[in-house]
């Protein structure tokens, strides 16, 4: 049995410099091009606020663009594993190395070896950076890129039950009984689901107990009535407690602080299954970049004159999306409770590394 791995030193290093190089500039590419047409739609919102200028956009730049890393790093691996392996085997570089006496396995360890080392920067990347960025982004996103209050604990988009009745807000400032919410609505269902009446107010304050709504406006659904109120003292059970674990932004938090959040809805008896999957695919999101060369190596076996690379390569491709496909669906179906976080998380990769091995091993020859 061989245990040696790796090709001799020169040719790891050139390898690995060669897939580096392409791994950067697709990545470069696919960001600039999407940043730029990002931006085109916009950039109108973000200076429509008084006072907002070119500081402002290149603002959203810096906090949209780690997020764009963070989301296209595998497809750039993807795709950088194909222009590698297209290049190297219309050069004839497969042959001499499998001519001098290298599996398939040993021309893809250098590849494979920096596809482990970018997921690694990955990971710390997705969490020193791009939770951070989220958080802002949708803080700034909350009060349509104007001021960010200066109180502490902004987030966006919460989404709050009480019993059968809804609370939402677009934006939620503060923490404790100092908690205010801004762009509010409130649901007031029957058992069913069945919703009986709809208030909608510009903000609301903790009344100990339920949350005062200001200049709120009802409608009866039943009878079709709309009516102005001075005011009006909904969600008697929802504390400031509940509502700093009900309006957590799993997106914004680090892997740490995640776990720490899951376990606080754990103690409270409350359904986690899509933190935990989120969780999960913290670590195998990163991973999926490792995958890469073993989906996309069926472009580099296979004589380049029989007129079938074009062929390979898109099969690689479609394999290196499928997976993408059948991760985003799995973890979807995790965070609704379809599957059990851990395999929702984790069964896409294992599956489709699997996958990846079998056609390293079919089409060798």
């Amino acid at each position: 049995m061989r245990l040696d791995f790796f090709p001799s030193r020169t040719l790891t290093l050139y390898l690995a410099k060669m897939f580096v190089l392409r791994i950067f500039a697709v990545l470069v590419m696919l960001v600039l091009v999407l940043m730029m047409l990002d931006l085109l739609s916009r950039t109108g919102e973000i200076l429509t606020p008084e006072g907002n200028g070119q500081a402002e956009i290149w603002r959203y730049v810096t906090l949209r663009v780690p997020q764009l890393i963070s989301r296209f790093l595998p497809y750039s691996v993807l795709l950088a594993t194909l222009i590698t392996l297209v290049t190297l085997n219309q050069n004839s570089e497969v042959v001499a190395m499998k001519a001098a006496g290298l599996s398939a396995h040993q021309v893809l360890f250098p590849l494979l070896l920096t596809a482990a080392v970018i997921s690694v920067i990955s990971f710390a990347f997705n969490e020193r950076i791009v939770a951070r960025a989220n958080s802002a982004l949708k803080a700034w996103e909350a009060v349509d890129y104007g001021q960010i209050p200066l109180e502490s604990g902004v987030r966006a988009n919460v989404y709050l039950t009480d019993g059968d009745n809804i609370l939402t807000a677009s934006s939620l400032v503060g923490s404790g009984e100092n908690i205010a919410l801004d762009d509010v609505t409130w649901y007031r269902r029957a058992s069913g689901g069945l919703i009986l009446e709809r208030v909608k107010a510009t903000e609301a304050t903790y009344a100990n107990p339920g949350w005062r709504l200001a200049n709120p406006v009802r409608f009866d659904v039943g009878e079709a009535k709309l009516e102005e109120l001075d005011t009006l003292v909904v969600g008697q059970s929802l504390t400031p407690e509940r509502i700093d674990v009900q309006s957590v932004d799993p997106d914004g938090q680090n892997f740490l602080e995640l776990r720490e959040t899951i376990q606080a809805f754990e103690a409270l008896g409350r359904r986690t299954s899509e933190l935990e999957a989120k969780w999960w695919h913290r670590l195998a999101g990163p991973l999926s970049a490792l995958l890469m060369p073993l989906l996309g190596s069926v472009a580099a076996f296979g004589l380049a004159r029989s007129g079938q690379l074009f062929v390979r390569a898109i099969i690689g491709m479609g394999l290196g999306f499928a997976y993408f496909v059948v991760d985003n669906a799995a973890l979807a179906m995790g965070s609704f409770g379809g599957y059990p976080p851990l395999l929702a998380a984790w069964a896409p990769f294992l599956l489709f590394l699997l996958v990846g091995e079998t056609v390293l091993i079919r089409t060798e020859e």
